[in-house]
């Protein structure tokens, strides 16, 4: 069994892994500092329960919105190919206009009533 020390929020903690699963561990541990430190940098310094507890609720939304097939919100925006974006505003802005007109046609049947 192999040991891992995992650094989170500045805190270090020791845990125990199968042998072979330490880089994962290591790798979902910066998963949790990297949201630990934006709450951390957008609400000051709060207790480590209500740290765990936002941190939690931050990676349960990213996996609900995963799960309801919702791309996950880019951090870095600078990051994003630029075409991709032209090509989601196209999507969106078609899908804007058809809803629009079903909205005018569902005001003009109420209309005729």
């Amino acid at each position: 069994m192999a040991q891992v020390t995992l650094t989170i929020n500045a805190r270090e903690y020791a845990v125990a892994c199968e042998d072979g699963q330490e880089a994962h561990l290591l790798e979902l541990a910066q998963i949790l500092d990297k949201k630990a430190k934006l709450l951390t940098q957008a609400s000051g310094q709060i207790n480590e329960n209500m740290l765990l507890a936002m941190t939690g609720l931050l990676l349960a939304d990213e996996l609900f919105e995963l799960r309801k097939g919702n791309p996950p919100a880019v951090e870095n925006p600078d990051a994003v190919d630029k075409s991709e974006i032209i090509q989601a505003d196209e999507i969106l802005s078609s899908r804007i206009n058809e809803l629009a007109e079903q909205i005018k046609s569902v005001a003009n049947k109420i209309e005729s009533l």
